[in-house]
């Protein structure tokens, strides 16, 4: 049975991400379920429920498994097990695009079912006009620009942006075009440093990099890809600070050795009636 967490009352809001731009960096990951926010709640200032859910936790290929269903549980979970993190969920794909009414309906959805703090949607010029009323509707919108792993099968791939003229003209506009929508953020991600720093420099929102720039007021990881769980290729621009595969292997490993070899359960691990009666498992 989960214990409720201990709360000042005080959860950070996208007001305050806001007020952070050219100030302390905000430190950002990804989370998923309750436990993980639990651990991760005291040290960042926003926890992200990312559609990479779809690749970390369910096995598909890209971030287009997942549903709006699939958000909004995990959504909850992670709003369940953090106290003080502003709490972005993430917009899946299919559920904003077609049109304003659209993105606000599923917007609307996510806040009033897991009760976070903000949504967040992948696009620039071309999603100006969702943000815009999202934001209209009184919920607050992070942006998503450079590469867009929603876009991976239309991109042909997990393209970096920002290599060409052209492309660097076209990551600035969606940039300006986001801001002027209203988005209280932007996430640059896979694109080239110098364009990031760039675009940082431009913006009155903060900027919030993966695989991007070490000037963005920000930064973010895929919290599997951060501890050494992710099992296909890391990115990159990841740095592991644990290697929590092998720990798990190994830790699986020895209680494979001591249930055949019968080591476990040991006497301490079992109920008798020498134990106490009211002990409780």
């Amino acid at each position: 049975m989960a214990t409720k967490l201990p709360t000042t009352g005080i959860r950070l809001g996208a007001d305050t991400i806001l007020r952070r731009k050219g100030a302390l960096p905000i430190v950002c990951l990804t989370a998923y379920t309750y436990p993980i926010a639990r651990l991760l709640d005291p040290h960042v200032d926003l926890l992200l429920v990312g559609d990479s859910v779809a690749m970390v936790l369910h096995g598909h290929e890209t971030t287009l498994g997942a549903s709006l269903d699939m958000m909004i549980a995990h959504g909850q979970a992670v709003m369940r097990g953090s106290a003080k993190a502003c709490v972005v969920v993430d917009m899946p794909a299919g559920t904003y695009e077609d049109s304003a009414e659209q993105a606000v309906a599923s917007a609307r959805r996510i806040v009033g079912e897991t009760g976070c703090q903000a949504v967040k949607l992948e696009g620039g010029v071309d999603m100006a006009a969702q943000i815009a009323a999202i934001v209209a509707a009184d919920i607050p919108v992070m942006g998503h620009i450079g590469l867009q792993p929603q876009s991976v099968e239309k991109d042909g791939g997990y393209k970096i942006k920002g290599r060409t003229d052209e492309n660097v003209a076209a990551l600035i506009a969606d940039a300006l075009a986001v801001e002027k929508a209203g988005a209280f953020s932007v996430v640059i991600e896979g694109t080239i440093e110098p364009v990031a720093a760039d675009i940082t420099r431009r913006l009155a929102i903060p900027t919030i990099g993966i695989g991007a720039s070490s000037d963005c007021d920000g930064q973010i990881l895929v919290i599997d890809d951060m501890v050494g769980l992710t099992v296909d290729r890391v990115p990159k621009f990841v740095k592991q600070y644990a290697d929590l595969r092998s720990v798990i292997a190994h830790a699986a490993e020895r209680y494979a050795s001591e249930v055949r070899n019968r080591e476990f359960p040991g006497r301490a691990h079992v109920f008798s009636k020498t134990n106490g009666g009211d002990e409780e498992a």
